[in-house]
């Protein structure tokens, strides 16, 4: 096993090397040479520990994300010619893998539709952008795909392989789908789509999509299949009917039971102005009209309300995740610079508000601190205040509706 874990080392060390010199801007044709033997050897294993490598380097993070899809190049064929291990039927992989063969069918026709643009004759146009527009609208379904990898696949990676920071990037390009997304439904909103615009946006769409599918299959699933014992596959699947399934109908798999231990009905708790049972506080903090996420000192997630009042996609799975990773590389600044300024004493309440699929959301971050006045964690705080927001005058009777 230790000259395994050597060889890996080894070829891995060697393969960072040319990586960063390709980044670096040397002649990838000599590098190639050069290292041919490493290359030709890499597999799953290695190409994460190469790019988590990268990824805590001195190169920026944006600068690994602009090459990526050359290394992946090289790596393609030793990748592409392994044959790691298939997950059967009703494993929550073998269910990822089904939404994206439906997910490549989608792109193959939008392929196929978009190359009759250039030459269509003006009066077929609309009937060419209703098409694509059909099209790119089930392609939105396809991001439960990525909302399950991130919030219950991608803890379960961090939580068995150390070298696990290439999720971020992948998390990264899974944003680029969405604003890819949002970019052609504006697009193609206009009376009269513009062509280089559209086929601008696809080029982008493609070389995200298509990319992500190959990384997935070929090097994140097989570490994963590799170091996940099996208990947490089942847990996974578990998690994954709540998120829900695109393109496809796994099969159901058996409610959890809630009846767990500390949930009884014995025994109260003294919350200085008040005695609460287990239970009842469970209920207390599922009914309230938000959505509650509390992070502790360590920086690390401890609770979330459920999904009656949810707004943002959370599982069991980030429970002891730390907040950075839960976040996307482009915002994760903004959450350490809240979680500094709390934890110093510089602030007490970081506030936002956006809008989403036509709601008003409203989310605040409030600094937790015992009766010494220590930082012992945060509390994120959503709220959908879209009817709040629309209330006048005043309602002293009670009028149902």
């Amino acid at each position: 096993m230790s000259e395994f874990l050597n060889h890996h080392a080894e070829n891995a060390g060697y393969l960072y090397e040319y990586c960063s010199r390709l980044i670096a801007g040397d002649n990838g044709r000599a590098l190639y040479d050069q290292y041919q033997q490493w290359i030709d050897q890499v597999d799953a294993e290695e190409a994460m520990a190469v790019l988590d490598r990268l990824l805590t380097s001195e190169i920026p993070f944006d600068q690994v994300k602009a090459n990526v899809g050359k290394i992946m190049n090289v790596f393609y064929k030793p990748l592409n010619s392994s044959e790691p291990d298939i997950p059967g039927s009703g494993h929550f992989l073998y269910w990822l893998m089904e939404e994206n063969r439906h997910a490549e069918k989608i792109m193959q026709e939008l392929k196929e539709v978009l190359k009759t643009v250039q030459s269509a004759e003006e009066t077929n146009l609309p009937g060419i952008f209703a098409a694509i527009t059909r099209l790119v609208n089930q392609l939105k379904s396809y991001e439960l795909h990525y909302i399950k990898k991130e919030n219950i696949l991608f803890p379960h990676i961090e939580n068995r392989f150390p070298a696990y920071r290439c999720l971020q990037l992948m998390w990264s390009f899974h944003d680029d789908f969405r604003k890819s997304m949002k970019s052609l439904e504006q697009i193609l909103s206009s009376e009269e789509p513009d062509t280089t615009q559209l086929s601008r946006e696809m080029g982008k769409l493609f070389f995200v999509v298509l990319p992500i599918i190959f990384r997935e299959e070929k090097v994140v699933f097989p570490v994963a299949l590799r170091y996940i014992p099996q208990e947490d596959w089942e847990d996974m699947m578990q998690q994954s009917f709540e998120t829900g399934w695109c393109y496809v109908e796994p099969p159901q798999v058996q409610k959890e039971n809630n009846s767990a231990p500390g949930l009884a009905e014995e025994g109260v708790i003294d919350l200085g102005t008040g005695l609460l049972t287990p239970v009842q506080m469970v209920l207390m903090m599922e009914n309230l009209p938000v959505d509650i996420t509390f992070i502790d000192e360590n920086d690390e997630v401890r609770y979330f309300s459920g999904a009656k009042h949810r707004i943002f996609p959370r599982s069991k799975a980030i429970i002891g995740r730390t907040v950075q990773n839960c976040h996307p590389p482009s915002s994760v600044h903004i959450v350490n610079e809240i979680v500094e300024a709390f934890r110093s004493g510089e602030r007490e309440v970081a506030e936002f508000w956006i809008q989403m699929r036509g709601r008003f959301i409203h989310i605040r971050y409030f600094a937790m601190r015992d009766e010494q006045g220590n930082y012992r964690g945060t509390i994120e705080v959503s709220q959908d205040v879209t009817g709040i927001r629309e209330l006048s005058g005043e309602q002293r009777l009670l009028e149902w509706k």
